[in-house]
């Protein structure tokens, strides 16, 4: 689903995901209806002491305005739970990318995640921190605002509750929550920093098989979308990490494919077939009539051409991609590429061609080292 950026705070770009635009009514609507005004307003009541007319709470459409406002709440609240792990993050030099709000919270997008247990640590108790500290402002706010204002009352002190319920749920060591990261830097204190990722990667995996089986017992959608999320988090973090270990030390110069075969803008679709049996390469570097480099086909770009259009031409299908310097970080790039959606790249110094880049050439560079590593270690 898409986002859309709706606002910017510290140069952070905050996003709105689709999914949460769906799921707002439908929060304001669980939150406003039945009998949640009730329990919360008992609640509220029981933990500072304020007076609520549930008779004024659920008056017309107050209830759908209790609900709205609590639920624009949340999603702050959200916000400026991320926007705490940004400050401290920003404090040690990390660009943040965007936050991004969707239909399970929110999300921070580092650049960079810090490997030093110690920053990792600090980044990741921020935002529970500061949801306490937010929670300890709504219920301050509750004990001073005058009883003739029932719907703020309500809605700041169930904001006080719910701060305090997502700092507690954040706390728990479900890699990739927030408490899975504070495992992961306790544990990387005493271990390499990819034994720590796999280690707190299974407890979140332990968590989200959890959640999935209270969800399916008690019906609850969200918390299994939940499981699932964690699931797919932890397990790609954990090969991320490992990937990242694979090509600690690599450039692009060292992975990428020198004197890559070629194949003119000009040449059919079905002679470039017949050329690439005979070249036995996976990817192309595609030329104009001067030579220069206008992009790269491979074998997956063939396959489609040859079912759309037999007569079509190399320079018809071929994919512009991005050009990169020989000198970059090989998993920092591979990490852009993908965030691209395209896992190619040219390979250029000051304009001058020196290679291509392909996933192919990533698994070749992972296999050596995988070989070489355990012909070490054995």
């Amino acid at each position: 689903m898409r986002s859309y950026t709706i606002t910017e705070i510290w140069d952070i770009p905050i996003r709105v995901n689709t999914s949460l635009l769906i799921f707002l009514p439908i929060l304001a609507w669980l939150i406003g209806s039945g009998q949640q005004i009730e329990l919360y307003a008992g609640l509220i009541g029981g933990l500072t002491g304020a007076d609520f007319d549930l008779a004024v709470l659920r008056a017309g459409s107050t209830p759908w305005l209790v609900g709205l406002l609590a639920a624009v709440g949340l999603f702050v609240s959200v916000t400026i739970h991320e926007l705490g792990h940004s400050w401290v993050a920003m404090r040690y030099g990390l660009e943040i990318e965007s936050i991004t709000l969707w239909i399970l919270g929110g999300l921070a997008a580092l650049k960079t995640f810090p490997k030093e247990w110690d920053r990792e640590f600090w980044i990741a108790i921020a935002g529970p921190i500061t949801s306490v500290l937010v929670a300890v402002g709504c219920y301050g706010a509750v004990l001073v605002a005058p009883n003739s204002l029932q719907v703020p009352r309500f809605v700041l002190g169930w904001l006080a509750i719910t701060n305090l319920v997502l700092a507690g749920f954040n706390l728990l060591p479900a890699f990739p929550m927030d408490g899975g990261r504070i495992l992961r830097a306790l544990l990387a204190r005493t271990r390499p920093y990819g034994v720590a990722t796999r280690l707190a990667a299974r407890v979140g995996v332990l968590f989200a098989f959890l959640f999935a089986i209270v969800a399916v017992l008690n019906f609850q959608i969200i918390l299994l979308l939940l499981a699932f999320f964690i699931y797919g988090a932890a397990t790609t973090e954990s090969k991320a990490v490992l990937l990242d270990e694979l090509l600690e030390g690599l450039t692009v110069d060292d992975i990428m494919t020198r004197e890559p075969a070629t194949v003119a803008a000009s040449t059919t679709v079905d002679a470039f077939g017949s050329q690439m049996l005979r070249d036995r390469q996976p990817i192309h570097l595609v030329v104009d009539e001067s030579g220069a480099p206008v992009g790269v086909v491979t074998l997956a770009d063939l396959k489609k051409a040859r079912r759309a259009d037999r007569d079509a031409t190399v320079g018809d299908i071929v994919r512009d991609v991005q050009r990169v310097d020989p000198d970059a970080d090989a998993f920092d790039t591979l990490v852009e590429l993908q965030s691209a959606g395209a896992p190619d790249a040219i390979v250029q110094r000051d304009g001058e061609l020196l290679g291509v880049l392909s996933e192919s050439d990533y698994a070749h560079a992972m296999t050596i080292q995988r070989g070489f590593r355990s012909t070490v270690t054995g």
